[in-house]
């Protein structure tokens, strides 16, 4: 082995404890990388695979009722691969041992071959037989919920009878990996699941003898898929066409793909943190180093080292940290990985799992650090290039403070200590705004992830008692008229009953449109309410449209524009209305009259706030009017005597023409447990990078300021001061930096989280960006913790000097 690679190695277990605080910094970052960027590669490649051998569909539609034989018409569209029609109906289920009503969506299956698009996979059992009235083969995720196994029973309504229905089979489907119930804001794998029964059966009992209610179709690759929709939409039109969609909009698969855009958005936002903080930390251990080693520089320089030896010996030593935190992280990152994607992968019901992790991840990992790592220390090695023998073996000039530092001696708030510590910090500004920096990076990483449990709180009680207050909301088949609606005011323990009617639309303003449903309800309905921009309850005029931030955001929409409904049940028959703003009660109504009399047209009057989906909110009457087919409801929203729940389920299961009934406080529960269940094991390990970057800064801070002065702290020993007041110096300057760094640490924190939920927001949904002074105050309290200790390790240091051997060292 070369001299300065015996050197190097030397120098590597002398500084081992500070070497290892920045490879744990590395390691936390080169963590994040495999955690964020080889999970989005695993469930990216699981899906893709489950896609392709399982033939999951491109374009989507469904209709009031179609013939079959116009299924060939759709397969002689061009560019067409593989059709399927089917038959798809909600249910109402009645499990033994859950007394709420569950429900489901049946779906037919060919009798007599293979299905040719979304094919499930069996993971247990069989396939219904032909003509078999009783037999269902079941979505696994619910069979795991209710430890339902082939050839156990349960009861639903079907074709407006109840029914018994035996269990052949356990099935997985790439169509429903994520499947919402009514309502559900998270999958409940209790009370909702996806049934298949022979195409046969549904046909007879359902009245669609050789006809179909939905199609779903696989195209070939680089199709126009928006001129086959479009094409599919002209052959549907004249049979009730509700308009056809692609993958985008297909509701498994647009959760899945949100999911993996917040992980590619945690890969942009974390990782480059820890890489910042392990430069700075370099550049401070190097920088140092370079000082204590002067001397032994100059002798290698006088025995003929070239300046690129030299710089190379001292590159390499922090290469080797940096391979260091590249091992701990890569083994780190696996484990992480590799458990977070099994949570996703039971979270979102594959059928198996395709763990990749692929080298080119670790090189990547590997060279972003090692390369962060010589960034820090590039001033230094440059630095070293530069000395000349003579100048290097020549003690460094002494630091001077000049008399703008001496200052703090006039005055009598501070004693002869608390001035030196003082004084130290503000000679060296640059470093102590970096050890600064670097504990408000803890800090901000802390606050990046315990932010999410303010603004989903906040979120749940925006949605669950701000604006949907009902307790149950139940909805039928297809839209009645009123005369439907007595009967579920007369369901036992209903105290109050508001209508409502809700129709797919898309909504358009010149080349942008977007597909969503429009929901009509009572002017003067209290359990469900539309909020403004400032979360204040917003009163739906007597006639016009109320449109999500979001919608508005995503169509360019302004007050005054005109934009477009096309309604989708009505044979695609399209409504004008021009945009208004209003900024109460009192002046909504004025805009209102305003617009009605330059416009026949019915006006869209106000922007609303939403943090679930698109929508787009009109009276009841005013929809009505719109789709010109007579006071239609499609369900009604229950305020329920909570004494009497138990006698609403029981009727509520022996009610055929309800199609489902959605239970606020369960659903409320459900998605309060999914998240926070969630969230607690990503703040876990968010928590635990952040103590280790906080660790690594002040300790390798702590550690270099004893090494500078050592000799300044002996000298002070030897003078009579005590162990507790010598420690008070140095322990002073850390706890400025310290108490410095935490409202940067808030701050940055706060624009991390924005950055974050920026990358995070979907159609889907959009978490509001809200931080309560606790967070904050958590936050620090946690890095003063992590930081108290990590300096009380360098105080024993102190304690422990050796005075002759410091007194005797060179200055």
């Amino acid at each position: 082995m070369a001299v300065l690679d015996r050197k190097m190695f030397r120098d590597f277990l002398r500084l081992w404890a500070q070497g290892l605080a920045i490879s744990l910094v590395m390691a936390c970052g080169v963590a994040t990388i495999l955690i964020s960027v080889g999970t989005y590669r695993s469930l990216d490649e699981t899906r893709s695979a489950f896609y392709e051998r399982y033939r999951f569909g491109s374009i989507f539609a469904s209709v009031v009722r179609a013939p079959q034989h116009i299924k060939s018409k759709i397969e002689a569209i061009s560019d067409v691969s593989s059709v399927e029609t089917r038959i798809v109906k909600p249910v109402l289920l009645d499990i033994v041992g859950m007394a709420e009503p569950a429900s489901g969506i049946v779906v037919s299956v060919p009798d007599f071959r293979e299905t040719g698009v979304n094919r499930l996979y069996m993971r247990r059992g069989r396939m219904p037989e032909p003509g078999r009235t009783n037999e269902v083969a079941v979505v696994e995720t619910f069979a795991k919920a209710h430890e339902l196994a082939p050839g156990d029973q349960f009861s639903v309504i079907l074709g407006g009878k109840k029914r018994e229905l035996k269990i052949v089979g356990i099935v997985l489907s790439p169509e429903y990996i994520y499947s919402l119930g009514p309502g559900d804001l998270v999958p409940d794998e209790r009370r909702f699941g996806i049934f298949y029964m022979s195409l046969k059966v549904l046909e007879g009992l359902f009245d669609m003898e050789r006809a179909f209610n939905n199609v779903s179709l696989t195209v070939l690759w680089g199709t126009n898929e928006q001129r086959l929709i479009e094409e599919l939409d002209r052959i549907l039109k004249p049979y009730g066409g509700t308009g056809a969609y692609g993958r985008e909009d297909q509701m498994s698969h647009a959760f899945l793909d949100a999911e993996l855009k917040q992980l590619r958005g945690m890969s942009t936002v974390i990782p480059p943190i820890f890489l910042f903080v392990s430069a700075f930390l370099v550049n401070m251990i190097l920088s140092r180093l370079i000082a204590l080693e002067r001397e032994q520089i100059g002798l290698f320089k006088a025995l003929g080292y070239s300046n690129f030896a030299v710089g190379w010996h001292y590159a390499k030593l922090v290469i080797v940290i940096a391979l260091v935190g590249l091992v701990i992280g890569s083994a780190a990152g696996f484990w992480l990985g590799r458990g977070l994607t099994d949570l996703y992968a039971s979270f979102f019901s594959f059928p198996f799992l395709i763990f990749k992790q692929n080298l080119d991840l670790y090189f990547l990992a590997g060279g972003v650090s090692i390369l962060a790592a010589l960034a820090g220390a590039a001033k230094s090695i440059i630095t070293i290039a530069g000395l000349a023998p003579a100048v290097a073996m020549r003690p460094p000039a002494p630091t001077v403070y000049g008399d703008s530092y001496l200052k703090f001696r006039d005055t009598r708030v501070f004693s002869q200590l608390t001035t030196m510590a003082l004084r130290h910090l503000i000679r060296w500004p640059v470093r102590s705004s970096l050890t600064t920096l670097g504990t408000s990076l803890s800090v901000a990483l802390l606050v990046t992830a315990m932010f999410s449990y303010d603004s989903i709180d906040f979120m749940i009680d925006t949605i669950f008692f701000r604006a949907d207050r009902q307790d149950a909301t139940t909805s039928f088949e297809s839209d009645r008229g009123f005369d439907a609606l007595p009967a579920v005011v007369k369901l036992p323990g209903v105290l109050r009953a508001e209508p409502f009617r809700a129709t797919p639309v898309k909504l358009r303003s010149g080349h942008r449109e977007l597909r969503m449903t429009v929901v009509g309800t009572s002017a003067d309905g209290q359990l469900s309410r539309v909020l403004d921009l400032d979360l204040n309850p917003l009163p739906l005029p007597s006639s016009g449209l109320v449109i999500s931030e979001r919608v508005a955001e995503k169509l360019k929409l302004a007050p005054g524009t005109q934009v477009e409904i096309e309604l989708l049940e009505k044979n695609s028959r399209v409504v004008f209305v021009p945009i208004a703003s209003v900024a109460s009660g009192s002046q909504l109504e004025t805009d209102t009259e305003n617009i009605q009399r330059q416009s026949s047209t019915t006006p869209v009057v106000a922007i609303a706030q939403s943090y679930v989906g698109l929508t787009a909110h009109m009276t009841l009457s005013a929809l009505n009017r719109i789709m010109q087919d007579g006071r239609q409801v499609s369900g009604a929203r229950l305020l329920i005597d909570g004494n009497r729940l138990n006698d609403l389920y029981r009727e509520v299961k022996r009610t055929p023409s309800l199609a489902s009934i959605a239970l606020q406080k369960l659903s409320y529960r459900k998605f309060r447990d999914t998240i926070e269940e969630n969230v607690v094991i990503m703040n876990r390990v968010y928590i635990t990078l952040a103590v280790v970057m906080a660790f690594g800064v002040i300790y390798n801070s702590a550690r270099i300021q004893l090494s500078e002065r050592a000799r300044e702290l002996a000298s002070l020993r030897v003078f009579g001061f005590t162990k507790a007041e010598v420690s008070k110096v140095l322990m002073l300057e850390l706890s400025i930096m310290i108490l410095l760094a935490q409202p940067v640490g808030w701050l940055l924190g706060y624009g991390f989280s924005w950055s974050v939920l920026k990358g995070f927001q979907t159609d889907l949904f959009r978490v509001p960006l809200i931080v309560h002074p606790s967070t904050y105050s958590t936050a620090s309290l946690i890095i003063v913790i992590a930081a108290l200790f990590s300096a009380l390790i360098v105080r024993r240091r102190v304690n422990r000097l050796d005075l002759i051997r410091v007194l005797k060292t060179r200055e």
